[in-house]
């Protein structure tokens, strides 16, 4: 009788925050957006909320250049801080930074990102796995959605686009396979999972309060 072999790390990650991860996406802000249901401002707020959390996870990546456990996911074909200012230029115009500003879950988050990154490399990869497999995955629907909603293309939608990855299934399985081959202790891995997991509850923070953003736009109509 053939026994089943045991999961890769990835996919015991992926399993051991599945409940996290359902839980943020269909937040009430993630559906109606999905739904086509919210104003192109709703989507522009969200880009702007993205570029600060990217901003310290690709600084926090930068910093860990040459780092054991984090130099294989750090591929320059994931950065997407660039694609956020040129998405936020083409919404809000060429002032866009002196239009945003983070809203406190998003302070909440980056200030996790800045703590975990110099401290702790497998933390880094936590969010970095949850962010970047979930643009190539995930935001590749809401890039089709919001093309479809809002009539955007190309521009309005570079966050999305990721022109050095020409198939993104066989770079998801070498990231993958990056993080099966990571060296952590049992307790190690259990300490990532509840990383990713945390990660999953900020992103749903922030849902939460952009749904406060969306009803003060609503009621200002």
């Amino acid at each position: 009788m053939q026994t089943k072999a045991p999961e890769g790390f990835a996919a015991q990650v992926k399993i051991a925050t599945d409940p996290a991860h359902r839980d943020a996406e269909g937040s009430q802000f993630m559906s109606q957006l999905l739904a086509g249901e919210l104003p192109a401002e709703a989507y522009v707020a969200l880009l702007a909320q993205n570029w600060f959390i990217y901003r310290d996870l690709e600084a926090g990546g930068r910093a860990l250049a040459g780092d054991a456990v984090a130099e294989p996911f750090l591929h320059d074909s994931l950065l997407r801080e660039s694609a956020l200012e040129q998405d936020l230029a083409f919404h809000l115009g060429e002032d866009w930074q002196d239009k945003v500003s983070a809203l406190p879950a998003t302070e909440r988050y980056a200030a996790r990102l800045r703590e975990v990154s110099p401290s702790w490399p497998a933390g880094f990869v936590a969010h970095h796995y949850l962010r970047y497999l979930g643009d190539l995955s995930g935001g590749q629907i809401i890039r089709r959605i919001m093309e479809r909603t809002y009539g955007y293309e190309t521009d309005g939608v570079r966050f999305y686009i990721f022109d050095e990855i020409a198939k993104p299934k066989p770079f998801k399985d070498d990231y993958r396979a990056a993080m099966d081959a990571l060296d952590l202790s049992e307790e190690d891995k259990l300490r990532f999972i509840d990383e990713v997991s945390a990660a999953f509850q900020f992103n749903k923070d922030l849902f939460v309060e952009l749904d406060g953003v969306v009803a003060q736009m609503q009621a200002a109509e």
